[in-house]
């Protein structure tokens, strides 16, 4: 069977392709048979459409099918006869979801405000006033460090913003797009962890209140206390610069990428055009004179607006959209029927990255029905003391994550389990709760289809297959130091 997936991955043929997934359907069929009627029993055959998934993406590197194949073979598990209408029930559930709508709203107007920054000759002015800084390819990424670090309200917003502002100039520089991704992507949720005033500390902070650890009203505080052991945000963050300036080398998938651009001067790897969201449109025209306040004054108010609405990031870029519309039309920049194309035009752009993170929630959700979650941490406490607690917790739920690619889904699953062990094995819950929050950024930094992975792609415009496997080895350093420094804490503490 692996060696079929190579051949059809190698030179693509649809009748091929049609035979192999129905022999992957029927196989899984059978296999269903055999499973207890009751998917908390279904034990370690809970772990099969993740490692399927894992595998067809390494060897297809088809990252929509394998999703796709992967979410069918969790149905055929667990729906045992209904198939589709288990299928189409979820995916109506992913949909109607209020996660999924905020993420349309959210992710989709953000394509519009980039396209409508573009048109206003923001990004260009922007670009002409970074490049008499950044003269250098060293010091234009470690620009686009510290433009990450700035905005640090929420991941989407870092990705989408940083990424397609500054790939035009890294691209002068010959950067590969991998590296350019790395970059932003580690300067996005690995930011927001550490941050108090960010969308991920009001989410975790509601979580913790939730789960009965922090009382209520407090979350925030008792995020605040998580923030110096979340330490792969910290050893994430932290590897950036060391990695551009040279002290730490690159290795590895990023050692060939960097090869790939000198020998050959191919920015992007192959496919890359289809998430790029800047790939195949007409070219947007530049005011005569572009005004560097197009660039900053929206993203200043989206950053503004977010917090002042309780750091609402769908406020947020609602009332951005208001804002650029009075700002732009009373320039006589564009008009409003102009506006209104081009923010269409954004939201087009959004459309593969949004299909690629609805069928992630729908992977995530066929798991959530066979237990996959569930099973892994019950098995994981069974070797686990309270010293070595945070250490495990970190490594079990990162593997977790880099499987079902939904880092906030995983801490809603997670933290109702890890709060109450912590309590009962009078483990430190600091420690308990900093690990799963850690881990879920790991593993949505490594995953292929995390919406991290997706949006950053998206923005930067490197395919998510090659930017998440060219940005592993570094997180997987970054991890080794954080399991090194969990495991010490977990001792000290």
């Amino acid at each position: 069977m692996l060696k079929q997936l190579q051949i059809e991955a190698a030179s693509f043929n649809g009748r091929r392709t049609l035979v192999m997934i129905l022999a992957i359907i029927a196989v899984t069929m059978v296999f269903a048979n055999f499973l207890p009627a009751d998917p908390a029993d279904f034990g370690p055959a809970a772990l099969v459409p993740a490692f399927f998934l894992i595998i067809y993406i390494f060897i297809t590197k088809r990252i929509l099918e394998a999703l796709t194949l992967a979410s069918i073979m969790g149905f055929l598990m667990v729906a045992q006869g209904d198939v589709l209408g288990s299928f189409n029930g979820s995916l109506l559930e992913v949909m109607m979801s209020e996660d999924m709508a905020w993420l349309i709203i959210v992710c989709g107007l953000m394509g519009s405000i980039i396209t409508l920054i573009e048109r206003a000759g923001g990004a260009f002015a922007f670009g002409e006033w970074v490049s008499k800084r950044a003269k250098t390819r060293k010091s234009a990424l470690i620009w686009t460090w510290v433009l990450g670090i700035i905005i640090f309200i929420d991941d989407y917003l870092n990705s989408l913003t940083v990424g397609s502002c500054m790939a035009p100039l890294t691209d002068k520089h010959k950067v590969p797009r991998e590296f350019l991704a790395y970059v932003v992507d580690s300067t996005a949720a690995p930011l927001c962890v550490l941050i108090p005033i960010s969308t991920w500390a009001v989410f975790c902070g509601k979580l913790l209140e939730t789960n009965g650890w922090a009382p209520e009203g407090e979350g925030l505080i008792y995020f605040v206390k998580t923030i110096p052991f979340n330490f792969y945000g910290w050893f994430a963050a932290l590897i950036v610069p060391l990695i551009i300036l040279g002290i730490i080398p690159t290795f590895g998938p990023m050692k060939k990428a960097e090869k790939r651009v000198l020998e050959t001067g191919i920015l992007a790897p192959p496919g890359s055009e289809k998430i790029d969201i800047r790939s195949g449109q007409d070219e947007i025209p530049v005011p005569d004179k572009p005004s560097i306040w197009n660039f900053f004054l929206p993203i200043i108010f989206l950053v503004a607006s977010t917090i002042y609405f309780d750091v609402d990031m769908q406020m947020g870029v609602v009332t951005t959209m208001a804002f650029m519309f009075i700002l732009y039309l009373s320039q006589n920049i564009m008009t409003a029927e102009e506006f209104t194309d081009l923010s269409l035009r954004g939201l087009k752009n959004m459309i593969l990255p949004l299909l690629l993170m609805v069928l992630a929630f729908l992977f995530a959700s066929v798991n959530d029905q066979i237990g996959f979650t569930a099973y892994v941490i019950s098995s994981a406490s069974t070797i686990m003391t309270p010293q070595l607690m945070p250490f495990i917790i970190f490594f079990v739920l990162g593997i977790t994550e880099f499987i079902t690619g939904t880092n906030w889904g995983m801490y809603i699953i997670a933290l109702p389990i890890v709060i109450p062990l912590a309590i009962g094995m009078d483990a430190n819950v600091t420690l308990a709760v900093a690990a799963v929050l850690s881990a879920g950024v790991w593993g949505s930094h490594i995953c292929f289809y995390s919406d991290a992975t997706i949006l950053t792609s998206a923005a930067t415009g490197c395919n998510n297959f090659d930017h998440a496997f060219t940005q592993a080895p570094f997180g997987f350093l970054a991890a080794a130091f954080s399991a090194v420094a969990f495991l010490i804490a977990g001792f000290v503490f």
